[in-house]
């Protein structure tokens, strides 16, 4: 027998696949919900896509308390790069939606599109990867994170001591992951 070729599809997942096959189990109800939840993370990637090239363009929004139109005229406003990759090593680094630092103060600001309030702890792992790769001292440095959700900006002005908690835990579960990989090395050997 000779199968079907579907080149297109190698890689890819369908929503109903054999990998993710805990829907076998869903009643029609918690299917609607999955799916509703799947089709909400696409258009939140969407909404992030439109506000990088509104903010690259430097094409502002029409002023609204819109989450989105606040997050991308401020990010212009402010002259701040959009979706930077933050990097510390292969196993620690992350991508801002939109960053500046300029007269040594670090804004990170975050656009959450979901339906689930956020705290400004992936924010906070920002400033610290930030911290690390450009190495900058927390206490060295001002900061302001927000975040722009539900038609809200939430303003946080983290400690600096809690993002040195974080940038020392980055640097110690590195070396361990690290260390394992190595381990993992030999053993496949």
């Amino acid at each position: 027998m000779e199968f079907n070729k579907h080149s297109s599809l190698i890689g890819q997942h369908a929503f109903l696949s054999g990998s993710k096959y805990h829907w076998i189990n869903y009643s029609e109800i918690k299917l609607s919900s999955v799916y509703t939840k799947f089709l909400a993370v696409q258009k939140g990637t969407e909404l992030h896509d439109f506000a990088k090239r509104s903010i690259e363009l430097g094409i502002k929004l029409p002023k609204s308390k819109k989450s989105l139109n606040q997050y991308v005229n401020d990010a212009i406003g402010f002259r701040m790069f959009p979706e930077q990759v933050l990097y510390y090593s292969d196993n620690a680094y992350g991508t801002a939606d939109a960053i500046s630092f300029k007269k040594n103060l670090l804004r990170i600001h975050d656009l959450k599109t979901g339906v689930t309030p956020v705290t400004p702890h992936q924010l906070e792992v920002y400033a610290a990867l930030f911290c690390l790769e450009y190495n900058y001292s927390p206490k060295s440095i001002e900061m302001e994170l927000r975040i722009y959700q539900f038609d809200e900006i939430l303003v946080h002005i983290p400690e600096d001591d809690f993002i040195e908690y974080i940038m020392d835990k980055i640097i110690s579960f590195d070396k361990i992951i690290e260390n394992i990989k190595v381990k993992e090395e030999l053993w496949m050997r």
